[in-house]
């Protein structure tokens, strides 16, 4: 069951689910999702890695964070960011009232592209964040058009949608991505 931007915000306000949305979210959002903005953007250098029991990531380097007064980040044809949003998910490691005509039951949202990415010919790699996950979100961007892309740091190029799970979990999130960390330093054992 996917929860409307109405119910989200409603929720919100009793769980924390999501810090520093923009005065247009938290007043007047669209549809069923809430809109995510980007406040920093990295490059990635160097080899990774993923094993069985080990993972590394490539070394990440920082280019733009509007908190450092940054106004936007050119994307030319080829080239590969991550994204991170300046707001911050906090999704509860237990069951939750999402409606009081149903049981309790735990959130996981799920992020997608503006469609103005994608008219723009930039492809977009949100993930799923589950249930114990509390963090910004850190998005893949590539430019596969034929043209230069500029985008604003604070623009809304994100939609995050929540779900309610059905069913008890093993384990809540408790990964090391925890609190928005965009590359690991070292080669590190998976848990």
């Amino acid at each position: 069951m996917i929860l409307s931007a109405k119910r989200i915000l409603e929720l919100n306000a009793k769980y924390g689910l999501v810090e520093n949305l923009s005065e247009r979210e938290q007043n007047n959002p669209e549809g069923i999702g809430l809109d995510l903005r980007v406040g920093e953007v990295y490059t990635i250098e160097g080899d990774g890695y993923l094993g069985e029991t080990e993972r590394k990531t490539p070394e990440s380097r920082k280019v733009a964070d509007i908190k450092d007064g940054d106004k936007q980040v050119a994307i030319n044809p080829g080239e590969f960011v991550l994204a991170k949003t300046i707001e911050k998910i906090n999704l509860p490691s237990e069951k939750i009232i999402v409606d009081p005509s149903l049981a309790p039951a735990f959130l996981m949202a799920d992020v997608h592209p503006r469609s103005t990415l994608q008219r723009a010919g930039i492809y977009f790699r949100g993930t799923k964040t589950d249930p114990g996950y509390s963090g910004e979100l850190t998005v893949a961007m590539a430019n596969l058009g034929p043209s230069r892309f500029k985008i604003e740091l604070g623009a809304r190029f994100a939609n995050i949608v929540f779900h309610v799970v059905v069913g008890d979990l093993q384990r809540s999130y408790s990964g090391q991505w925890q609190g928005g960390r965009v590359s690991a330093d070292k080669k590190e054992t998976q848990n």
